[in-house]
């Protein structure tokens, strides 16, 4: 009898330890898969469907690029590990071609034909990518299908767009009349516009990068009148200025700074708020060897570190370069063979996903 109960308890003890591990499995398993790294995607890009050219794929990019001619030197020598350091998006003005790179290869590419300029993009949480390209911005989805586009009336142009939601995006329409305008991207209904004065100089030079803080405001970058303004979106009141000069970019970081990148001064500040510059880099600081041209975009790591993205003079400089806090250059990409100049990238190994305003210091 005693023995019966025994084997009963050590039965029901067997069962139980078993479901725990069950459990335990299920659980783990679904944290490891739940990651918000956007690189979990890029197997949609390889898949068996993703055909070599999409139908709206325009494989006529322009050139000579003056990059590819053989006096451009490859520079091997250099810190990091190459493109083998970070899966992303790669774009940049003066080649309409996006890339996404993984494992050290490029994996994808979209040919966007000739003219002006690849400025701003975006992954999505589903894979699909949200671009500019001045005279109209889309929406492809891995397989190259083109699921949404805008284009330009005359004497517009489009620079910059951002995701904000599961299927809403902003983006801002350089124009005589320059509007604000958020919209649905997968039905193309337009949601509001909201019409922002820019001084006349020029649709060209009136603006590059916007971006939507996790707070509901607004970052506009005015690039010839050499301010940054920041709007609420509740009522467009101005929150907060920026007297900066010719700024091509302003990121809000989740330390609450604002990071901003001067194209005419050669150099990226972080602005505290209380309009104090609590850190800076300008590119003269670089050794020489790794030395960018220009810098119009950053991002901000989750480690701490900047990447500073530049088109790179031709081939005559390197396209990135990551530094650390304390400026070290741990990163750079000297790559002419297989990439152009370096506008914007998107690190896809960050945490985050590009709907969330905030999720993504870029």
């Amino acid at each position: 009898m005693n023995s019966s109960n025994n084997h009963k308890k050590i039965c029901c003890i067997a069962i139980v330890m078993g479901l725990v591990c069950i459990f335990s499995s299920c659980s783990t398993n679904k944290k490891n898969t739940q990651s918000d790294a956007l690189s979990n995607l890029l197997s949609l890009f390889v898949a068996e469907n993703v055909p070599e050219n999409g139908p709206k794929e325009d494989l006529n990019l322009g050139g000579p690029f003056q990059w590819q001619s053989d006096t451009i030197t490859q520079t091997t020598d250099l810190p990091g590990e190459g493109l083998s350091r970070y899966p992303m998006i790669y774009i940049g003005e003066g080649y309409n071609r996006i890339f996404i790179v993984n494992n050290g290869k490029i994996v994808w590419k979209y040919d966007t034909g000739e003219g002006y300029e690849l400025d701003d993009i975006w992954m999505l949480k589903n894979g699909d990518i949200l671009f500019t390209r001045m005279y109209w911005a889309a929406k492809v989805t891995p397989d190259k299908q083109e699921v949404w586009r805008y284009d330009c009336k005359e004497n517009e142009e489009i620079h910059t767009i951002q995701p904000i939601g599961n299927d809403e995006a902003v983006m801002l329409i350089n124009a005589p009349t320059s509007r604000i305008v958020r919209f649905n991207h997968n039905t193309g209904d337009i949601i509001w516009e909201k019409d922002i004065q820019f001084a006349n100089n020029g649709t060209h030079g009136q603006s590059r990068r916007m971006r939507i803080t996790k707070d509901n405001t607004l970052l506009l970058c005015y690039l010839t009148e050499h301010k940054v303004v920041e709007y609420s979106l509740d009522n467009f009141e101005v929150v907060r200025e920026f007297k900066v000069n010719q700024p091509w970019a302003a990121i809000r970081l989740k330390n609450g700074n604002t990071l901003i990148t001067l194209e005419n001064e050669r150099r990226t500040i972080e602005v505290d708020k209380n309009d104090n510059i609590v850190w800076e880099i300008s590119l003269s600081e670089l050794p020489e060897k790794y030395r960018l041209a220009d810098c119009q975009s950053v991002c901000r790591l989750q480690n701490g570190n900047t990447i500073l993205c530049s088109r790179g003079d031709n081939g005559n400089s390197p396209q990135l370069v990551e530094v650390t806090p304390d400026k070290k250059v741990v990163w750079v990409v000297n790559d002419w063979k297989n990439l152009g100049p370096a506008t914007s990238v998107q690190i896809l190994s960050e945490q985050g996903f590009s709907e969330n305003p905030g999720d993504l210091e870029r």
